[in-house]
């Protein structure tokens, strides 16, 4: 499906459309486009949250929300578009309400129907028809009229690259191994910086790993058939404010290496490029949306595979600060990547850095398949991101530092190793490894974001479909905009 969007200031019964959506807020079918609550008792129709109701023969379709928070709307034009996908209603309007500020309102509307109605069938033989409809909205019940509509309009298209630049990073995670190798991805990379204002791409090659000394990123692209590509992408407008850093870990497949994954748990593998395919998306959407600030989207794209040349278990590698690395178990490979361009990323002096990365299955057995840990030093930046997330939708939660921790860490023959000595606290332990590798004057600026449990979830979940959800992009998109608002 393909919604497109218009905002007017015209009453809802003088818009011409197939279909009017009327939410219904916790149960209350007392407002004035609520015209047919008895028929809707009738049906059974309780207005819940995620409960749809299509009255055809009226053309009404009632939908239940908890409340008109950001992304209860999110959740409701989602349930709502997807239950008359199938039907012939092309033009469909809706209004604005009392108790819902215009602004998030707008934005949760837009972004929960692009996000919604998200279709990955590249490998599908026949091709689904994707329906054009199109989304009126009216401001008429706006609590702040007059509302500027120039406002408005530009609310709605900041929503709509929101939306749309997550959805890129879902079609880059849902990509086979084959399509999406690290050349590929370079590629993708490359010709989205080509498409977009004031922004450059380096690609570097195995020569160049080389030459910066990045000895733990090439140990793991050994065994591969497809070499690494180191990818950076610049924002750099006129007058940047501050400088963002994002590092995205790009294994875009990844068996375990010799300390082979079990069969079941190879199957998801496409998506350890998660975290590459959210940093990418996220410089897409601040040069979409023009914030004020200098960013970086910096990637380690390789695959961890076997073979004669694989590394193994007992080597020790040397990353590119210097710092040995005893090999324990080669299915932690996505933090030795993530070491030297951290390493990398230190060196360029941002005002924040911060590392996607679906790194630990212990973060999903600490805080459930949907939500990000979120790791650091700076419990104000921690902070900042946890407020961020109440306006993006995505769920974070943060995930504490400790000395006792970091002490399972040690090596006896080098200066870490590359997995803890004990089997508890595995989120944590694989953040405070990749602390080694970011500068001393980067560390107050720097966060690891653990995206593993819900960048890839193998069934639908609220406006998310199954597979790739884009993690991270979001989150990002909004604490940046945040942050411009306060210039």
């Amino acid at each position: 499906m393909i919604v497109d969007f218009d905002i007017t200031e015209e009453k809802i019964k003088d818009i011409e459309a197939d279909l009017e959506i009327v939410f219904v807020v916790d149960k209350d079918f007392s407002h004035r486009w609520v015209e047919d609550e008895e028929l809707l008792k009738t049906l059974g129709f309780k207005g819940e949250s995620e409960e749809v109701c299509l009255l055809a023969e009226k053309k009404k379709l009632y939908v239940g929300l908890d409340s008109f928070d950001k992304d209860e709307v999110r959740l409701g034009i989602s349930k709502a578009l997807n239950s008359i996908k199938k039907t012939e209603f092309k033009s469909l309007k809706i209004g604005s309400y009392v108790d819902a500020c215009p602004v998030s309102y707008i934005k949760g509307l837009v972004e929960g129907a692009v996000l919604g109605t998200y279709q990955f069938d590249m490998y599908k033989s026949e091709k689904k028809d994707k329906k054009q409809k199109t989304l009126v909205i009216s401001l008429e019940d706006a609590r702040d009229i007059p509302l500027d509509i120039t406002h408005a309009k530009n609310s709605m298209q900041e929503a709509k690259i929101i939306a749309e630049v997550t959805n890129y990073a879902k079609t880059i995670v849902n990509q086979t191994p084959d399509d999406m190798t690290p050349q590929k991805l370079a590629e993708y990379a490359k010709n989205l910086a080509d498409s977009l204002d004031d922004v450059e791409c380096f690609i570097g090659d195995e020569e160049f790993l080389k030459e910066q000394k990045m000895g733990a990123f090439l140990a793991v692209s050994r065994a591969s058939k497809h070499p690494p590509r180191f990818i950076h992408l610049t924002y750099k407008p006129k007058d940047a404010k501050e400088k963002f850093v994002f590092v995205g870990k790009g294994l875009t497949y990844d068996s375990g290496g010799l300390s082979l994954k079990p069969s079941d748990f190879m199957v998801t593998m496409k998506s350890d490029k998660s975290g590459s395919a959210s940093v990418i998306s996220v410089l897409e959407g601040v040069a979409r949306l023009k914030l004020p600030f200098e960013v970086h989207a910096i990637v380690g794209a390789c695959e961890n595979m076997i073979g004669g040349d694989a590394y193994k278990p007992d080597d020790v590698l040397v990353a590119k600060n210097g710092k040995t690395i005893e090999i324990r178990n080669t299915d932690a490979e996505g933090r030795l990547v993530l070491a030297d361009c951290l390493c990398y990323a230190s060196e360029l002096k941002p005002d924040y850095l911060v590392d996607m990365a679906t790194l630990t299955g212990a973060c999903v057995v600490a805080v459930g398949e949907y939500t990000t840990g979120v790791m650091g030093h700076n419990s104000s930046l921690k902070h900042e991101v946890l407020k961020a997330s109440k306006h993006s939708g995505e769920l974070f939660a943060t995930l504490q530092f400790n000395r006792y921790l970091k002490k399972l860490l040690k090596s006896d023959i080098a200066d870490i190793s590359n997995i803890a000595s004990s089997r508890y606290g595995g989120a944590i332990t694989a953040g405070l490894f990749l602390d080694n590798f970011v500068s001393e004057d980067v560390k107050q600026n720097w966060m690891h974001w653990d995206i593993a449990g819900p960048a890839y979830v193998q069934k639908p979940w609220g406006y998310n479909q199954a597979g790739a959800s884009g993690a991270g992009v979001r989150q990002a998109l909004y604490w940046m905009s945040g942050k411009r608002s306060k210039k």
